[in-house]
């Protein structure tokens, strides 16, 4: 075949084909976006968990969550550089958060240095923001550790 014996266009077919680039275009663009909102999904689920137990007045288990080990108190020696009793003056009902009634997770970043380049520590875990009874002045920075999900207090 030369291209003179060539296949008249057809413009049904090439409309049909821009279309399906579109749609694969589309489909990419909407999994990236999706990708980038939901790249810290697990650990404000795990922030989430930790303050639906504390709404539930379940300190036992918000404790275990903060340390992400359900059983510490089997071995809580491991745990002697922030004990229960200090977890329990923090997050509490006398704690500077009170009794947990409402939270909104708000959001989640890798926190930046000031020159722009990621700190040591910020390479290894997220900023989880939270908003805590409706106090949206004072809002809540909570650690997760990347690789084992414990949580903390933030450092930034």
């Amino acid at each position: 075949m030369t291209l003179f014996e060539s296949k008249p266009y057809d413009p049904v077919a090439a409309r049909k084909k821009r279309n399906r680039i579109i749609v694969i275009i589309a489909i990419v663009a909407v999994c990236a976006i999706l990708a980038w909102n939901f790249r810290h999904y697990p650990q404000e689920r795990e922030v989430s968990k930790f303050f639906a137990a504390l709404q539930a007045k379940d300190y036992e288990k918000a404790y275990g969550i903060w340390n992400n080990d359900p059983n510490w108190k089997q071995h809580p020696e491991k745990y002697s550089n922030y004990p229960f009793s200090n977890f329990m003056q923090d997050w509490g009902p006398g704690g500077e958060w009170g009794i947990i009634k409402s939270y909104h997770i708000d959001g989640s970043a890798v926190p930046k240095g000031g020159n722009g380049t990621t700190f040591d520590v910020g390479s290894s875990g997220i900023v989880v923001v939270v908003t805590v009874n409706e106090r949206v002045a004072d809002k809540a920075h909570i650690w997760v550790e990347k690789s084992d999900k414990t949580l903390g207090f933030s450092p930034y």
